[in-house]
């Protein structure tokens, strides 16, 4: 069994038992938590989708670490015009571990 959630923004394709790292959320280390944005729930053939939310699905996931992904080095510059700026930037994320799908 799989679902398609969304968090942070983005959408995740999960099953039970995955690891995944997500848009940080205020959530401690070994809580468990409850995802009720699910877009579509599939098992084998069959396949379920939301208009726009599945009513009733919810995916539960443990909290497994807080983070910062690897730094992203921005680097611009102009030829011939003695411009040159460097920036960085590091996103938060917090990885997860999906323990069921209720559909």
């Amino acid at each position: 069994m799989y679902a398609v959630i969304k968090t942070g923004g983005k959408q995740y394709k999960v099953a039970a038992g995955e690891k995944l790292k997500i848009e940080q959320i205020p959530a401690d280390v070994g809580s468990e938590i409850t995802l009720d944005q699910v877009l579509a729930v599939g098992e084998g053939e069959s396949l379920k989708f939301g208009e726009p939310l599945v009513s009733g699905a919810t995916v539960k996931a443990t909290v497994i670490s807080q983070g910062r992904h690897d730094k992203v080095k921005i680097f611009k510059m102009r030829r011939r015009k003695h411009y040159q700026k460097r920036q960085g930037h590091r996103q938060n994320f917090t990885e997860i571990l999906i323990n069921s799908i209720k559909a």
